[in-house]
């Protein structure tokens, strides 16, 4: 009697490896989607502008004071209306209103009005002297609308905080082509 041939094919077992070992990567390709996609530095940032922009609206409030903020590439910086002088002066002792720079790598770019503004690449002494924010935060509980993105680089994806004229505070995470 001849052997009879063995059928093609794959048994249980080589299935239910092959459809593990699928499944672990298509888990690992989910995971790193979530970790990449969105930058924790770029995230952090922002966050932290909005809480600021959202307590000096809520202080210009209540102490019927009005507040600025200048841009640059790399940071920005809070100043206060002096009434008297006419003037914008630096917050003397409140060291979260001092001139901030964001973390090496990252950049900052500012649209008021749906138009790009030209950012100084940092704040020198002599813009010191005479501050002009492009921002500012009125005692009357408006603000100039703006939107300020946070990217890495300009291939990249970016965060976007937009701010409305009536003070309300809106984050987004934009493609670079959207900006």
């Amino acid at each position: 009697m001849k052997p009879r041939p063995r059928a093609g094919g794959f048994s249980l077992i080589e299935l239910l490896v092959v459809v593990t070992i699928v499944g672990v990567f298509a888990g690992a390709a989910v995971l790193s989607l979530g970790v990449l996609g969105s930058d924790r530095a770029l995230q952090r940032e922002v966050l932290r502008l909005r809480s600021l922009v959202d307590l000096l609206a809520e202080e210009a409030l209540m102490q019927s004071r009005d507040y600025g903020v200048r841009f640059t590439e790399t940071g920005y910086r809070f100043y206060v209306y002096d009434h008297q002088r006419l003037v914008w002066l630096d917050p003397i002792g409140d060291a979260f209103l001092s001139e901030y720079r964001l973390p090496e790598g990252l950049e900052m770019a500012l649209s008021l009005e749906d138009r790009a503004v030209a950012l100084d690449p940092g704040l020198d002494d002599e813009r010191r002297a005479v501050p002009e924010p492009q921002v500012v935060i009125l005692a009357s509980g408006e603000v100039t609308p703006f939107e300020a993105a946070f990217y890495r680089d300009l291939n990249g994806g970016r965060f976007v905080l937009n701010a409305g004229i009536n003070g309300s505070v809106e984050i987004s995470e934009r493609g670079f082509d959207a900006f």
